[in-house]
């Protein structure tokens, strides 16, 4: 199986939409660098999604390197600053599509969110 994870921060506050933007763009993003082949599993297996949360920055940069070590299609999003909170305060991390299994080891016991 494949699938993708967000993890969003939940320190910040933001409002449903807002969070709704920043897991969004941690989507697509996330997508854009995954290889030909996971895109093409994911998409054809239900292209299962699951949006997790952590409590600060630091929890998130950490899953974000753990990801990146384990050489998994990540992206650290930053938001733009035009609405709730200040520019380039990074909000979300975007992993896969990839193996559930690889991406399970690093977020696995994360809480929905």
């Amino acid at each position: 199986m494949y699938k993708q994870v967000i993890v969003i921060r939940t320190d910040l506050k933001m409002s449903k939409g807002k969070a709704c933007v920043q897991v969004a763009h941690a989507s697509v993003e996330a997508y854009k660098k995954a290889g030909w082949f996971s895109k093409r599993k994911w998409a054809t297996t239900g292209a299962k999604k699951a949006v997790l949360k952590v409590n600060t920055l630091k929890d998130l940069k950490k899953i974000y390197e753990e990801a990146r070590k384990e050489k998994l299609p990540c992206v650290l999003i930053s938001d733009a600053g035009k609405t709730e909170i200040p520019a380039g305060t990074v909000t979300a991390v975007g992993i896969g599509p990839a193996e559930s299994k690889k991406i399970d080891k690093i977020t696995g016991k994360l809480k929905t969110l």
